[in-house]
């Protein structure tokens, strides 16, 4: 379900491949003001009757001057709206323009002083010289008629370009990393003074859309939403039951792959929510299908279709149900959805990539545009107990993509032991609410160990905690290595057949947060 309407405000964001791109929607998205990413060989007609105040065309590791290098409709650059290119998004305006580009001898990647011109709309506010964010291999050799000049490096004298009257802008940084010092203020810039933006688009107002919306979608008909115990399936209820009310029912479906007793925990939790929940347990269908499984996009793919079959099977049971409701957010269609462009698909989540192409059942997706942070906000205005808004992401294949290889029941019964160890730690000791996700990993190599004087040969573990705002991008947590200790020999002592735990290092980019 598309939640935005053709009125609202927003920017259009061309993915030219950046692995910044989720970035720049991010800053866009913390002035208050809606955008959306779209493959840069998106279709014009798509938006010919959307509200666009404002075109960014991110960066991209081609180079313009390639002959197979990305482009878009350029019926965009024709398009009566403000501009700003970012690293290839500024040369490809350059070239579109009429500038020509060469392959820089001198090419800046990493902090590099810039200089600019501060009578620029693009640059008000900031110093004439600071630290930005530099990434590219060519440089612009000659300006387009009509462009000046307005940034420049020891090394690049075209280091920022615009053309005042039509009102586009070019950067060779990347101003939605924190490493470019002023980076917030010249998207600011480009947004309230350039495109006039007022910077209106809140979670209130988003509340207020999604309702209206939800209930012109769905009128009388009745909603089954699958409900994991998660931020996400809970915001999602909770909107979907002030827009239809009774006519909400809520599945909670035990696949197997669920964490030590964790099915009695979520609805224990959700008990409060008011919400009409159904237990179903469809373990055997889910390992049945699974077994012998290694590959983890096939392991997604099971998971997501047997999950369809289920809530079809129960809407068939209760009958005259029509749509089916998830959680999905913003970031699971972005890593899910290939483009067929520069950007590659990570991963299909189950609930987006993994779905069957020809299902029963209508999507009602009220969380299809936000972040997790916006998510958890929208949580906070409907008043979703704190215990739920900070419960940490749990991927919905569950276990099975935190156990690497095939899936077995005695793999299965080693890491819901071991998880409980370590999360249950961290709660002791104050740090759960201090990490983003944190969780086990359970490796498919064994090593060599030693027990009581006997030799063992026995599972690695890993421990995995990260720090993220949204989860597109995620720093791993440095825990204390007491804490850490302290984790290793309760799981190694307690937990029958893992004799190693390794402690995962890795930030996403270049990892991802789950190992799968």
């Amino acid at each position: 379900m598309d939640m935005s309407e053709s009125h609202t405000e927003m920017i259009l964001i061309l993915d030219f491949g950046s692995q910044y791109t989720q970035l720049i929607a991010r800053r866009i998205r913390e002035m208050h003001v809606y955008c959306e990413i779209v493959p840069c060989i998106v279709e014009f007609e798509k938006f010919m009757n959307r509200n666009i105040k404002g075109l960014v065309l991110s960066g991209g590791p081609a180079s313009v001057l390639e002959d197979d290098s990305p482009q878009c409709d350029h019926r965009f650059f024709e398009m009566d709206v403000p501009m700003l290119g970012i690293c290839y998004g500024m040369q490809l305006l350059a070239r579109e323009y009429g500038g020509s580009l060469e392959r820089s001898q001198n090419r800046e990647y990493g902090r590099a002083r810039i200089n600019v011109d501060q009578s620029t709309a693009l640059f008000e506010r900031i110093p004439d010289q600071s630290i930005a964010w530099m990434s590219h291999g060519d440089t612009i050799r000659k300006l387009p008629n009509g462009f000046e000049a307005i940034g420049s490096t020891a090394d690049v004298s075209i280091a920022a370009l615009q053309n005042r009257t039509r009102q586009i802008y070019g950067v060779q940084f990347h101003p939605e990393v924190v490493h470019t010092e002023h980076g917030n203020t010249i998207l600011n810039n480009f947004l309230s003074n350039i495109c006039g933006l007022s910077g209106d688009w809140t979670m209130s107002s988003y509340i207020e859309r999604s309702v209206e919306n939800l209930k012109e979608q769905i009128g009388d008909n009745r909603v089954l939403l699958g409900i994991s115990g998660g931020v996400d399936s809970a915001v999602a209820a909770l909107l979907l039951k002030r827009a239809i009310g009774e006519n909400l029912v809520a599945v909670f479906v035990d696949n197997g792959l669920l964490r030590q007793n964790e099915e009695n925990e979520v609805l224990d939790t959700l008990d409060g929510l008011n919400l009409h929940i159904r237990r179903v347990d469809a373990s055997k269908s889910f390992l049945d299908r699974l077994r012998g499984v290694v590959d983890p996009e096939q392991k997604r793919k099971i998971i997501g279709r047997t999950f369809i079959e289920v809530f079809e099977s129960e809407a068939t049971k209760l009958g005259d149900i029509k749509y089916l409701a998830q959680g999905t957010l913003y970031p699971d269609v972005i890593e899910s959805v290939s483009f067929k462009g520069p950007s590659a698909t990570i991963k299909s989540h189950h609930n987006v990539g993994g779905l069957p192409e020809r299902m029963n059942l209508s999507l009602v997706e009220p969380l299809r545009e936000l972040f997790k942070d916006e998510v958890r906000e929208v949580g906070h205005q409907l008043c979703l107990p704190e215990h739920i808004l900070w419960r940490h992401p749990f991927p919905g294949p569950g276990l099975a993509v935190r156990i690497l290889g095939e899936i077995t029941p005695e793999r299965l019964e080693i890491l819901r032991q071991a998880d409980r160890i370590y999360i249950d730690l961290l709660h002791k000791r104050n740090l759960y609410n201090k990490t983003w996700q944190a969780f086990c990993t359970l490796l498919p190599i064994k090593t060599v160990g030693v027990m009581g004087d006997e030799r063992t040969y026995e599972y690695v573990l890993a421990l995995r905690a990260v720090t993220s705002m949204d989860g597109m991008t995620a720093d791993w947590a440095k825990l204390p290595h007491d804490a850490l200790g302290e984790a290793s020999n309760l799981i190694i002592n307690n937990v029958k057949g893992v004799n190693r735990v390794v402690y995962d290092i890795s930030s996403k980019p270049p990892a991802t947060i789950e190992w799968e």
